[in-house]
């Protein structure tokens, strides 16, 4: 898959989390492409924040469309189905996330 250049989201969850990375996730499980994601700060990825999510398209678009928790599609790899990731609304923030499966991704920092 050949990347493109994103431009970072830069507001006040950038400001107060710090430097951001841009991360290519791929399921664990079979090594496929699941998204680009802009991860804010240091830390493990325990959830990705819908408005952070920059690629594929079908996936950032979810950040427009009405969250309903229990009627939102799980994240699931395209390629072998597993789940990766539970739809939730972050309390603290009231953003709506995907709560990530532990171990079910991996990470590479992109730039």
């Amino acid at each position: 898959m050949k990347t493109a250049k994103f431009k970072f989201k830069k507001d006040s969850y950038t400001r107060s989390r710090g430097t951001p990375a841009m991360l290519k996730i791929t399921c664990a499980q079979c090594g496929a492409y699941v998204m680009s994601y802009q991860k804010d700060g240091l830390g493990p990825l325990k959830r990705c924040y819908l408005d952070r999510i920059h690629h594929p398209e079908y996936l950032e678009k979810c950040q427009h469309k009405i969250f309903d928790k229990k009627n939102f599609p799980k994240l699931e790899c395209a390629s072998c189905s597993a789940l990766i990731g539970t739809p939730m609304i972050y309390e603290k923030e009231n953003r709506p996330a995907y709560h990530m499966v532990l171990g079910a991704v991996a990470t590479k920092k992109m730039y």
